[in-house]
């Protein structure tokens, strides 16, 4: 008994005192800013939850939730978004990309929205690049701002805000048209 609590403490003793040898190797290095760029972008995008062709579609909706002020989006509805980004307002403006994404009504008493959208540019000078939104957003209010959080291609690394302006509505016709000026600083 004896003769095993000295191994033990041999063993123990020479784990401690050996070095460490591994594959792995780590080092911290300072962060060293690239030149970083601003971007001013201007744009549409066409949302529509009904229609003969729905660019949001509710692929959730709990069955607990308590009368609520917003029928079409009652708390707790999630929605998968795939809408059109365009040049301009109308429905027939030039397509330069989509907004995929999801949405869920994150508010009891007023239309709100918590927004994920990964805005996927398709042609022109961003042709192949994306933006990133995650944020809060206040669709009853005309102009509201959301969070930039990140982006890939020419927007690696992006962070900064997009103001959102409701330009029309008509729920049963062509859904809503909303107007995003993004301001994102990347690298």
């Amino acid at each position: 008994m004896e003769e095993n609590k000295i191994l033990w403490l041999a063993l123990t003793l020479y784990m401690i005192a050996a070095p460490v040898y591994c594959r792995y190797h780590s080092q911290s290095v300072p962060y060293v800013s690239l030149r970083k760029k601003v971007s001013k972008l201007h744009f549409f995008f066409h949302d529509r939850i009904s229609g003969k062709n729905p660019t949001s579609v509710l692929i959730a909706r709990p069955n607990i939730t308590k009368e609520d002020k917003s029928p079409a989006l009652p708390f707790g509805s999630l929605f998968a978004v795939y809408d059109p980004l365009t040049v301009g307002p109308e429905p027939t403006s030039e397509v330069i990309g989509h907004a995929e994404g999801l949405y869920v009504s994150s508010s009891q008493d007023v239309l709100t929205l918590v927004t994920y959208l990964d805005f996927g540019f398709t042609s022109g000078r961003f042709n192949g690049s994306s933006l990133s939104l995650f944020s809060r957003n206040a669709v009853t209010e005309k102009e509201r701002e959301v969070a930039v959080v990140g982006g890939r291609g020419k927007f690696r690394m992006a962070t900064g805000f997009a103001r959102l302006k409701t330009r029309f509505t008509n729920e049963t016709a062509s859904g809503t048209v909303v107007e995003c000026r993004a301001t994102v600083v990347h690298h």
